[in-house]
């Protein structure tokens, strides 16, 4: 069997410079979007080098356009759509209507028919959705006024690029029917109508059928208690729909994808599902970001300059301008009017779909295609700069006082509203555990505050009528909202208990006297949050045997081994004297440590270590023979040949008083 075949090597060479040139964006602060699309300008045909194979390229992306729109539908939100729909619904169609008008203009200048116009403008007119929420979700947007209303509008649109989508074809197959016809009428509507009625006949299937038979199917997988199974099960689901929506009616795979995604949204297991298909989602969408990359010409930028700026000046100005003025018209603040604006100043994958659609239908030149491509990979370049100055904008014009009796309160900066509660416990996670907690704590009359950084959960604790920050909390701004610094308590429920020891150290910076209880699934989990902080751990396998046991004849409350406590920590010989016996040498290696601000868990350089205590006037050989008595007492640990790191019990050490 060859090792080298065109499909390995288009998804190897696609996904490594996607990964390399993605990374690259993501420290320059830019959308990994921009390092897909030129990953794949990279190994496309315009640029020397490594060519991939664009047939393959191009069948791989129809995978990843499928699992886009099924990931799509899979987060549509009725709901969030409703919530602001007087102002979403009218004001995204009025805005994608500007910037289709202005669109056709400018393709009226260079002499394309109006179907071409009109699947440039449309194109230009939607923003990315991946862009977007990023940009929210950074500045803790998502749930604040504004952050709701550019949701809403970006469901709007993605609703009205799934309708241009389906009706595309039949329009491109109508106006070639009708070219020299007899009965123009008879030509269009026949198309016309046949599609419509194609997609009625396919959204009654999944409405009536599908909807009942589709969950069904998710839970019985679910009960076999197969992981692979439910994954696969999913997987067949999104594809199998979406290949029989274009078979049986004809429609597009992105349709039959959305509505599979619609669907299984309705189910219980959604948020499974979602999770499980995740990685194999994000993959085929950055191989479809990289063929579509692929299909750039990067010279016409050069070639076409002006024609650039234009589009430019359509997607960053006109649209912006246009939804501006249309939340201004609904009496919204200069701060949620700038706010969306700024958000939708950009294009992305819808444009890409509806391009390559326009290209495949003959409806749109390749021209069309590089210049929305020019025009999506520059403006998600400069959307971080324009969303960073606009909403700093109305900080620096304050808006005149309303003439009203009452003036509102300001909207906040943001989503983080800090809590005002004081001596109060933290509850991070609101998992199984976490819910138990709460109910447990609420039961009680102590109160808490709920930190959880998934937004379904965090609206499922807020229904229960919880204060909740949602953020993870290894974020500094997020524990301060919760208020850690002034906190009694925390509990983290979160189920990786190596995930639980970022939490617990970065609490444990904040506020070095709270009580950290944590739990774990192992040893070496107890052991790890042990090390970075944690005051008690508690093993879910001994709770449940202690359980089990409470009936068994003799069984007098002793419990099977549990995680050990700091205390047992500190403790590094059973039965010796929890205070360490430290030479001065010894000492001054813990206190150097130490004044590098190490905690549990850190690395520092041992070279540094033995400078500093040097300097402090200690013998070189000395601090040597020091250092590998901390480690006998395991007080200090070797990481690699340089670097070491302060136990849980080293640290406690240094903090000993100095025998008299």
């Amino acid at each position: 069997m060859p090792h080298h075949t065109p499909l390995i090597a288009t998804i190897v060479a696609g996904l490594v410079a996607a990964f390399i040139l993605g990374a690259l964006a993501q420290r320059l602060r830019l959308s990994p979007l921009v390092g897909y699309l030129l990953a794949g300008v990279i190994v496309g045909p315009f640029t020397p080098g490594y060519v991939a194979d664009q047939k393959i390229a191009n069948e791989l992306a129809e995978i990843g356009v499928i699992l886009l729109m099924f990931g799509v539908g899979l987060h549509f939100s009725l709901k969030d759509l409703l919530a602001v729909r007087k102002i979403a619904v009218p004001g995204a169609l009025a805005q994608m209507a500007v910037a289709t008008i202005l669109g056709i203009g400018l393709s009226a200048m260079l002499d394309w028919p109006l179907i071409s116009g009109l699947v440039f403008g449309l194109a230009l007119s939607v923003a990315s959705t991946v862009v977007l929420l990023r940009a929210l979700q950074e500045r803790r947007l998502v749930q604040t006024e504004r952050g709701k209303i550019a949701v809403g509008w970006l469901i709007v649109e993605d609703l009205a690029m799934v309708l241009a989508l389906v009706m595309l074809p039949a329009l491109a197959g109508a106006m070639k029917a009708g070219q020299g016809a007899s009965d123009p009428l008879t030509a269009w509507g026949v198309p016309l109508g046949l599609t419509l009625l194609k997609v009625s006949g396919f959204v009654a299937f999944m409405l009536i059928v599908a909807r009942r038979a589709v969950p069904w199917l998710l839970h019985y997988v679910a009960h076999t208690g197969s992981r692979e199974l439910f994954r696969l099960a999913v997987f067949a689901i999104a594809l199998g729909v979406a290949f029989g929506a274009a078979m049986l009616f004809g429609v597009s795979f992105a349709l039959g994808a959305f509505f599979a995604g619609m669907i299984l949204a309705e189910s219980e297991l959604s948020h499974r599902a979602a999770e499980e298909t995740l990685p194999l989602r994000d993959a085929f969408a950055v191989l479809f970001f990289v063929s579509v990359g692929m299909l750039f010409n990067p010279f016409v930028v050069l070639a076409n300059p002006l024609t650039v700026l234009a589009v430019l000046a359509i997607v960053i100005v006109g649209k912006s301008l246009a939804a501006y003025a249309i939340l201004k018209l609904f009496k919204r603040s200069d701060t949620t009017a700038i706010t969306v604006a700024a958000s939708l100043a950009q294009i992305g994958e819808f444009s890409f779909i509806l391009a390559g659609l326009g290209v495949d239908l003959d409806i749109l030149p390749r021209e069309g295609r590089d210049l929305i491509l020019a025009g999506a990979i520059i403006s998600i370049m400069l959307n971080p700069l324009i969303f960073a100055f606009a909403t700093r904008a109305p900080k620096a014009v304050p808006e005149p006082a309303a003439p009203v009796p009452v003036i509102p309160e300001p909207e906040p900066a943001n989503d983080l509203l800090p809590t005002s509660l004081s001596g109060h416990s933290v509850v991070v996670g609101y998992g199984r555990v976490g819910q138990a907690l709460a109910a447990g704590l609420k039961a009680q009359g102590t109160p808490f505050v709920l930190v959880e950084a998934e937004p379904e959960f965090a609206a499922k604790a807020g229904e229960q009528g919880y204060e909740v920050i949602i953020g993870s909390a290894v974020e500094t701004r997020v524990l301060e909202a919760a208020g850690v610094l002034r906190a009694a308590r925390m509990y983290v429920a979160v189920a990786d208990g190596f995930e639980c020891g970022g939490v617990v150290d970065h609490a444990r910076k904040a506020n070095a006297g709270l009580e950290i209880i944590a739990r774990a699934h192992s040893d070496a989990e107890a052991a790890h949050l042990i090390a970075h902080g944690a005051d008690r751990v508690v093993m879910g396998e001994a709770e449940i045997a202690r359980g089990m046991l409470e009936g068994e004849p003799g069984f007098e409350g002793a419990a099977p081994p549990a995680a050990p406590s700091a205390a047992e920590v500190v403790e590094f010989v059973p039965g010796a004297p929890r205070m360490l016996i430290l030479d001065d040498a010894e000492r001054a290696v813990l206190a150097a440590v130490r004044s590098f601000d190490i905690w549990p868990g850190e690395a520092i350089s041992w070279a540094a270590v033995h400078e500093a205590a040097v300097l402090g006037g200690f013998d070189g050989e000395r601090l040597n023979h020091a250092s590998e008595t901390l480690r006998r007492k395991d007080c200090l640990r070797d990481l690699d040949q340089d670097r070491i790191t302060l136990t849980k019990q080293g640290f406690l050490a240094a903090l000993q008083p100095a025998a008299a």
